[in-house]
């Protein structure tokens, strides 16, 4: 019996230990570079560098050497007859005759060769032909700009996972706060019961002593049922939140997590009065490479048009054998092979496509124009989009600051009313009064935490501040 508590309290203390290592700790920077490292865009756009990685030095192979073997085996089912003129021959007839009896060719369901000719077979009824070449590109303006495609392709995947660092910041920072604002939210709706329950308790002795109505009861009551919804609902939302917030950190969204930061320290790291002075420099804004990097690969595409007007060079040298047999002998050791090699040199010269290329580069010109037009719409909408983010964040601490001050009235306006309530002098509906205007600034101050913290994240990727 011993030897069993022992087991159980043994696989318990496991199990606690187990449990306690799933729960996965966070502060909100870790929590920023924790996604940053496992969330779901950031790991396609690691692996999309790898890919352009890829792609350029599938480009560069194209103008290093290139070495290909082959091998063709053939099975003649019923091989070709060719007509040779009989006048090359000088007895036609025994020729004929010849042919007739090894080909078997009669006047009996066979073809009958038309006058003049004697059919032949040539060759075996197998061959194999085994042979490697090897080719180099020598100039071709196509590879030259294909070239410089494959790095300007590979810094617009660099550039991409850049854009999906800053916009998984901010993703972090809003799932994180809302997870934030569902416990704070929580903890005042349940600390508002508790102080409801306490003044519906004491209502109800009053009533039942005959010294109040039952209309104040009542009121608390409704009071007290609206809170309750309220909770119910925000567990569900707080549930959320943080399956949002697993999402975010590329987790599984049933993975238990521990917040070590709360809104208020939050909110004092996130105070910058600096940051509204700060000066915008467009020249490093991601958007604003990504467009310019756009226009580089335009540019390169009109380039690559223009290319394929241009000859291109190429050469090849190339060695095999054969062998031919009218059984399967090609692995015998007295199988006859006859070896040959070839080199050669390859110019093509385009001369006239019916203005096809034309079009193409006319097309691509065209593109390059569209790219500018975006370049200049970007430039005008990054300006803004800061001055707009700016001031949004200056709007977000002025209205906490203000949220906070409600909040301290509102405060002590609900506790004056309670103490006029209990001694007769104000109305349960004068008290419902304070206590829901309380309950909304409550709200209002909670809310605006957010989106001090929100803000402040928005306005770091409208200024293109780097994620640490």
């Amino acid at each position: 019996m011993k030897r069993y508590l022992l087991g159980v309290f043994v696989l318990f203390l496991v199990s606690s230990v187990g449990a306690q290592e799933k729960v996965l700790r966070l502060s909100m920077q870790e929590a920023i570079d924790y996604a940053i490292k496992n969330n779901y865009d950031n790991k396609v756009a690691a692996k999309n560098i790898d890919a352009a990685k890829e792609k350029k030095w599938e480009t560069t192979t194209i103008g290093l050497p290139q070495i290909n073997g082959k091998v063709d085996y053939q099975y003649w089912l019923k091989q070709q007859v060719s007509l040779l003129p009989a006048a090359a021959f000088d007895n036609r007839e025994s020729v004929i005759q010849t042919v007739e009896d090894f080909f078997g060719l009669t006047a009996n369901g066979s073809p009958v060769p038309p006058e003049g000719f004697i059919p032949l077979v040539f060759g075996t009824k197998q061959s194999v032909n085994a042979a490697v070449t090897l080719s180099q590109l020598i100039f071709d303006g196509s590879y030259l700009v294909g070239l410089q495609s494959a790095k300007t392709y590979l810094k617009i995947s660099e550039q991409a996972k850049e854009k999906t660092e800053l916009a998984t910041r901010e993703a972090v920072v809003n799932a994180y706060g809302n997870v934030l604002v569902a416990e704070k939210t929580l903890e005042i709706l349940n600390n508002n019961k508790r102080i409801l329950s306490k003044n519906l308790n004491e209502t109800q002795k009053i009533f039942d002593n005959g010294l109040t109505e039952e209309e104040n009861v009542e009121q608390l009551q409704i009071t007290l049922g609206n809170l309750e919804s309220n909770i119910s609902n925000t567990k569900r939302l707080k549930k959320i939140a943080y399956q949002m917030l697993n999402i975010a950190l590329g987790e599984d969204i049933e993975k238990q997590l521990e917040l070590s930061d709360n809104l208020e320290n939050l909110v004092f790291e996130n105070t910058d009065l600096e940051l509204l002075s700060k000066t915008f420099n467009l020249e490093k804004h991601i958007d604003y490479r990504i467009a310019r990097n756009n226009k580089t690969a335009n540019e390169l595409l009109v380039k690559l048009e223009k290319s394929k007007a241009l000859p291109s060079l190429s050469a090849f040298l190339n060695y095999g054998a054969n062998a031919n047999s009218d059984s399967f002998t090609f692995f015998d050791g007295d199988q006859q092979w006859f070896d040959y090699s070839l080199l050669g040199v390859s110019l093509n010269i385009p001369i006239f496509s019916s203005f096809g290329r034309r079009s193409r580069t006319e097309q691509a010109k065209i593109e390059l124009e569209n790219t500018e037009i975006r370049l200049k719409e970007i430039t005008q909408k990054l300006n803004l989009q800061a001055q707009t983010a700016r001031s949004e964040y200056q709007l977000s601490i002025e209205n906490y600051q203000t949220a906070k001050k409600n909040l301290q009235l509102a405060e002590r306006i609900e506790k004056k009313q309670q103490l006029k309530f209990f001694e007769g002098i104000s109305t349960s509906f004068d008290l419902s009064q304070a206590q829901n205007q309380l309950y909304t600034q409550q709200a209002n101050y909670v809310q605006s935490m957010l989106n001090v913290i929100a803000k402040k994240a928005q306005l770091d990727n409208a200024l293109n501040v780097p994620v640490k």
